[in-house]
């Protein structure tokens, strides 16, 4: 029998990281709830920061309510499973972490639709925010923190205009 890491399927690695952020909220002492199982599942079946609300479509009413999923992301981000990854129109998204470097994104202002950076792109991003960040850890700041956002036009939707 073929374990579900090892598959073709689409959550195959959704599996993966739903158990390595199972495993971290056990060690941290957290609670791993049904509830909590499906939040994760739900940001692994994303390609992209979701919403609080998005969220909470997609594990459903019956599952847990809003409260439930904010305070839940509260908790995540702070065990480092998941990362608030920027504010769009206020709101505050969020994805997958698990402690890994952070990703960023592009949001199409006609569309919202919200892309990645590609690989290069964010290595060189991150780059320069190190370094931005070793510098100010040099002059006395302490638990740094940043926000990146990029908005455009989209090359698809800049054709149909």
């Amino acid at each position: 029998m073929i374990a579900p890491t090892q598959s073709n399927s689409p959550f195959a690695g959704a599996a993966s990281v739903i158990a390595l952020a199972s495993a971290k909220m056990r060690a941290a002492g957290g609670r791993v709830t049904k509830p909590r199982i499906a939040m994760l599942t739900a940001l692994a079946s994303r390609r992209g920061p979701s919403t609080i609300e998005q969220i909470h479509s997609d594990v459903g009413a019956e599952c847990c309510d809003l409260v439930t999923i904010y305070r839940s992301m509260a908790a995540f981000e702070e065990l480092g499973v998941v990362r608030r990854s920027f504010f769009h129109n206020g709101t505050a998204l969020y994805e997958l972490s698990l402690n890994q470097p952070a990703s960023y994104h592009v949001v199409c202002k006609n569309t919202q639709r919200i892309d990645a950076l590609e690989p290069e792109l964010a290595a060189e991003l991150r780059r320069a925010i190190d370094g931005v960040q070793r510098k100010l850890l040099a002059r006395g700041y302490a638990d740094i923190s940043h926000m990146v956002e990029f908005f455009g036009v989209s090359p698809a939707t800049a054709a149909t205009n």
